[in-house]
This record gives C-alpha cells, sequence and structure tokens, in this order.
C-alpha cells in the first residue's frame, strides 16, 4: 500500500501539469520594470564624383568624412496589470555629408535626430500606453527596448499618448525599420514618401490607437506637426493642424514562414506652400521660386504607403516598400520623395555558423511628381535639396551592409551604397558611399 501510494503521490504534479498548463507556475511573470542602454556610432566617407555645379543644397562634389552618435537609455515601468510607462532620454551629435543636405534618401538614418555637432541630451519618449483587453487569451512579450515582459491580451484596443515617434507604430518592417542595425537609407528604414510628423530629431507629440488581434490589426493616429520644415518646435493648434495617420496590417503564414503586409495613409495640414503657387508667383516676379513665400493656413499633403516582408526560408527574407503622396503640397517635415519603390532581401549568418550576423541589401528608387521637378529646374530649394538647376531623373539608391557580432552585446557594421542621380539631378553623381557603424546595446531587468 505504501509503494502504491508512492507512486501516485509521484504521478500528481505530472497530471496536475498536463490538465493545467496554463497554471499561474507556468505563465510568464509580468515584468515590474526594465531598464536598457544603447549607444551607436556611424561614420561614413564619399569620395569625388562628377559635379557640373552646385547649389545651397546640394552634396558636395568633393570627398568628405563625417560620423555621428547616439546613445539612449530605454526604461520601462509597469504601473498596472494593463498599463505601462516608457521614458527614454537620449543624446545626440554629429554632422552628415554636407550639413545633412543634397540627398533624398540620405544615406545616415541618425541625422534626422541630430541637430548640432556637439551632442546635447533631449527627451527621446515619453509616454502610457493602456491596454483593454477582450477575452482570456494572453500574448507573450519579451523585454526588450520600449517593451516590458509578461503577457499581453492577445484581442486588445490600446491608447498611447505622449512624445514618441510614429515609426514606433507605422510602417513597420521585419526587415528594415532600424537604422541602428539594419539598412541606414532614410527612404529604406522608412518609407520615404511618407512626410511623417516630427521635429528635425524624429520625434513628436500625440496619441496612437490601436485594435489589435491575432492574425491582423488596425491603428490611428493624430500627432503634432513641426511650425517650420524640418524645425525643433511644434505647431500646438492641433483643432486645425496635425498629421492623421491611420494602417491597415495583416500578419499571416505562406509555407509555414512568417509575412506580414501593411497598407498606410496620411493626411498633414499645416502652414505650407505649394510648388505651382511657387512658381507662379516666381514668373510674376521675374525671382527664383521660392516655396516659404507661398505658405498658407490649413495646406493639406496626403500619401498613401505600402510596407511588406516574407520570411522564405529559415533566417533569409525578402521585402518591400512602395509610397506615393500628392507631390503639389511642400515637402516638411522628413525629406523629399513623392514617388518611392524600394526592394531587398536579408539572410542571417546562421548558414556560416554566425546566427547574429546579417547580410543584406536592397535597392531604392525615388521620386519626383512633375510640378516639384520643375520648381527644382527654375532654381527652387526644398529644406534639404536643392542645386540651383536640375536635369530631372530618379534619385536611384543601392545599400549592402554586412552585420557581425563582434561580442554578445556589440555590433559592428560595414556597408556600401551607390546612389545615382544625387537630389534627382543627371548632372550630377554617381556617388559611392562607406559606412561602418558600432552599435552598443545592454540590457537589465
Amino acid at each position: 500500500m505504501r509503494r502504491w501510494f508512492l507512486r501516485v503521490s509521484r504521478l500528481i504534479p505530472l497530471l496536475a501539469a498536463a490538465a493545467f498548463p496554463l497554471a499561474a507556475q507556468d505563465a510568464p511573470a509580468d515584468e515590474r520594470w526594465n531598464l536598457f542602454f544603447q549607444a551607436t556610432s556611424i561614420g561614413q566617407y564619399h569620395g569625388s564624383f562628377l559635379s557640373s555645379y552646385s547649389g545651397q543644397f546640394s552634396l558636395q562634389g568633393h570627398p568628405e568624412a563625417e560620423a555621428s552618435l547616439t546613445s539612449t537609455l530605454f526604461f520601462g515601468l509597469r504601473l498596472a496589470s494593463n498599463t505601462q510607462f516608457y521614458f527614454d532620454p537620449e543624446i545626440a551629435g554629429g554632422r552628415g555629408f554636407s550639413a545633412t543636405n543634397g540627398m533624398a534618401n540620405f544615406p545616415n538614418g541618425e541625422m534626422p535626430r541630430v541637430a548640432t555637432a556637439t551632442p546635447k541630451p533631449y527627451i527621446a519618449r515619453l509616454y502610457v500606453t493602456q491596454d483593454f483587453g477582450f477575452g482570456s487569451e494572453r500574448e507573450t512579450t519579451q523585454s526588450d527596448e520600449n517593451q516590458l515582459s509578461g503577457s499581453r491580451p492577445m484581442t486588445r484596443y490600446s491608447i498611447t499618448v505622449g512624445r514618441f515617434t510614429v515609426t514606433d507604430f507605422f510602417d513597420d518592417n521585419r526587415y528594415s525599420h532600424d537604422p541602428r542595425t539594419q539598412f541606414m537609407g532614410w527612404a529604406a528604414m522608412y518609407n520615404g514618401a511618407w512626410d511623417y510628423p516630427a521635429d528635425t530629431r524624429g520625434y513628436t507629440w500625440g496619441w496612437v490607437h490601436e485594435f489589435h488581434t491575432s492574425n491582423w490589426s488596425v491603428r490611428y493616429s493624430s500627432a503634432a506637426m513641426p511650425r517650420v520644415a524640418n524645425g525643433l518646435r511644434f505647431d500646438r493648434r492641433l483643432f486645425r493642424d496635425r498629421s492623421d495617420m491611420f494602417e491597415g496590417e495583416l500578419r499571416g503564414k505562406f509555407r509555414e514562414h512568417e509575412g506580414a503586409v501593411r497598407l498606410l495613409s496620411y493626411f498633414n495640414r499645416f502652414d505650407g506652400g505649394t510648388y505651382a503657387d511657387a512658381i507662379r508667383l516666381a514668373r510674376e516676379t521675374g525671382a527664383r521660386p521660392d516655396i516659404t513665400a507661398t505658405r498658407r493656413t490649413g495646406t493639406l499633403k496626403y500619401g498613401f504607403g505600402v510596407s511588406a516582408d516574407q520570411e522564405l526560408a529559415k533566417d533569409f527574407g525578402i521585402f518591400g516598400r512602395l509610397g506615393w503622396n500628392d507631390g503639389k503640397t511642400e515637402s516638411f517635415a522628413y525629406t523629399a520623395i513623392d514617388r518611392l519603390a524600394t526592394f531587398g532581401a536579408s539572410l542571417k549568418g546562421s548558414r556560416w555558423r554566425r546566427p547574429e550576423d546579417t547580410l543584406a541589401t536592397e535597392l531604392t528608387i525615388s521620386g519626383l511628381s512633375a510640378v516639384h521637378a520643375q520648381y527644382l529646374a527654375l532654381g527652387g530649394y526644398d529644406f534639404l535639396i536643392g542645386d540651383g538647376a536640375l536635369r530631372y531623373g530618379p534619385e536611384t539608391v543601392w545599400e549592402t551592409y554586412y552585420s557581425a557580432r563582434v561580442i554578445p552585446q556589440l555590433f559592428a557594421t560595414i556597408g556600401l551604397d551607390h546612389a545615382n542621380n544625387p537630389a534627382y539631378n543627371r548632372d550630377r553623381g554617381p556617388v559611392w558611399i562607406g559606412t561602418f557603424r558600432l552599435h552598443l546595446e545592454v540590457g537589465r531587468k
């Protein structure tokens, strides 16, 4: 009897585990807080290239070597079971080629966050996210930057309010979304035809609403626009001037490999000008066209975008983006691109026993509307491009990089870009750009 009792008592825990697989002791514990740190330095060089003429915002035709540095603390705190708070102080400094001018698809994705060469501290993110769950199903989350480990309702409605970059929530892409670890070109890391609301560092104030399920999500955001093109101060007249963004995301599997498609639309209202008005005014006055002279209240700029990524085999996937905006209104917050097509592939190093390494390549073709190109050809300037004249051609950038893990927390990347028609000008370029990036990331829970 005693032997029988001992055998049964040993079976009880096994039977309980099988009968109750979601018991409390097996569920992931909700992380109370976490703290991460990153530092990224990017050095770039380009040699001499053909430059028949140049203007106020041209990429310089002589050799240039520049570097940037950012460092960020990521602090997350769970205020309640479904309420999370995030605070990210950041320091950024450095220089981009030609004062970060001369290319629409600029090659250093860290430079939008840099206002001066001298490193300066500022608040990158300061926001609260509240989840409202539906049903009992939960989704497991891992501890990461701006993400607490534990679980969230699988079907949920979430509200985020505060300071952030809208690219944290919109236009995601598995293979190209982070210039600190992936592609560094402005039009490759995000959709270049999306004039997303941000200050010169890439951040804004606003709110995001999202309804999330296991296979699809829809989200909406309203955020502040800068007062002037690429400025640091925001327009506070939010009932009149702001950016409204909408996105639907569908996730699924193709032959057991994960993929996703996202459809984006945006509508910006701001004190901006139009290229047609600038050309008309220039003809009347005989002066160079100036978009800033045509700015008026309530200008509307709108556009659409698609982002897709698909794993084709273990550790190998492809991705792409398409973008379009009206092309009539002033390029104001991000960069001067009206039409966009990006295609690329990414391969992890597991095939050569380097599972944390990545080899990736992409091609981005950027274009302008006819009236936008005419404005530049007549000597007009956007806030970051303008050669004083223009023989139009699409700006085409091919970017390739290899990222290697040096030690568990440190990654070194070598990159090479080839840019045809910088700033859409067939009379300038092509340009070869070499890149060396160091990225350090440390986390503590």
